[in-house]
């Protein structure tokens, strides 16, 4: 608890760096944060073709059913991406000075986490002028943003600390996320898996709940299942823990491996 708090206590140097790294990553950008909206959008343009005029799915406004998956996908794969090599690309950061080495991979899953509520906002539009609109579970958003942010951060934290060790982790964890995004039902409808051992396999994947709960919300308009939010949110807080844990056990090296 007293780490946690010294943690807290950073709050404002957590800020400053996600600031940085906005501005950063769209100083000099024409288009600025669209960015961050059109890479997923340019995705979802050629997954509609594909599986709309080449697989024939016949899934009513079959791209907001995309956009819906897509988009909360990026802010995990690019959260845990990205902080990968939080401590590793701020190596002369954590020589010179002291303070939390957690408060490095917080503030950048916290910028891909400002990223995603922006986009939520463009995607509202898109609900609206499509005519899937949306309901009154809704309100069911925060809960999956919470849900999936704790998953991110868990997942960074692992993958941060491994990789002042082993920089061969970086390009480990890009394989794993090109073979994850088709392990989790972004493409396609978890209720067209017919095979029951594909299906359970399928279901082991904490993200699997997590985007079939945001299909739910913003394209079925019904409630997530109860082991949907239970599921997702137990495997989040273990693997937070553990990630947290073996980032602060690792971290006493941090400078001599950098």
């Amino acid at each position: 608890m007293k780490h946690i708090r010294e943690i807290f206590d950073y709050r404002d140097m957590i800020r400053s760096l996600v600031k940085r790294e906005l501005r950063g990553k769209y100083e000099k950008s024409v288009l600025g944060f669209l960015w961050s909206f059109l890479n997923p959008m340019f995705q979802i343009l050629i997954y509609n073709i594909v599986f709309t005029h080449v697989f024939n799915n016949d899934m009513p406004v079959y791209y907001m059913f995309l956009m819906t998956g897509i988009l909360p996908w990026t802010f995990f794969a690019d959260s845990l991406g990205q902080g990968t090599g939080a401590v590793l690309y701020n190596a002369e950061m954590v020589k010179k000075i002291y303070f939390p080495r957690e408060v490095l991979v917080i503030a950048e899953v916290n910028a891909k986490l400002v990223n995603l509520l922006l986009s939520f906002v463009v995607m509202v539009v898109f609900l609206l002028f499509s005519g899937v609109g949306f309901s009154i579970h809704i309100l069911y958003i925060p809960v999956l943003v919470l849900i999936e942010y704790l998953l991110a951060l868990g997942f960074a934290f692992l993958a941060a600390s491994i990789t002042v060790y082993l920089r061969d982790m970086e390009y480990i964890v890009n394989v794993v996320l090109m073979a994850w995004i088709w392990a989790t039902p972004i493409m396609y409808d978890l209720d067209t898996i017919h095979d029951p051992i594909l299906y359970r396999i399928l279901m082991i994947n904490p993200m699997t709940t997590v985007i079939s709960s945001y299909h739910a919300v913003l394209y079925y308009h019904k409630a997530p299942g109860n082991w949907d939010m239970t599921y997702p949110t137990l495997v989040g807080v273990v693997i937070l823990t553990l990630g947290y844990f073996t980032f602060k056990k690792l971290n006493k090296r941090f400078v001599e491996e950098l």
